[in-house]
């Protein structure tokens, strides 16, 4: 069983549905419509939602630890 580690936040009133997000990691991220999505709010730490937060033309994507504190986009 994986533990939940991170939690994957996506700003609605800022994607744009680029698409880059599901392309890095398309089992993390889904196009929904107008917006992408996280597959699932919880995840297990992975370097690929990082990479996506980093990427998103929009800065729609937040990932954070077990605490709270922001770990992606890195700063």
């Amino acid at each position: 069983m994986t533990a939940v580690a991170w939690k994957v936040e996506i700003d609605p009133g800022l994607c744009i549905a680029s698409g880059s997000c599901p392309a890095i990691a398309p089992d993390l991220f889904v196009l929904d419509g107008p917006h992408a999505r996280a597959a699932q709010e919880e995840i297990a730490e992975d370097e690929r939602a990082l990479d996506a937060a980093e990427v998103c033309p929009a800065m729609a994507i937040t990932v954070r630890d077990a605490s709270g504190r922001v770990v992606g986009p890195r700063p």
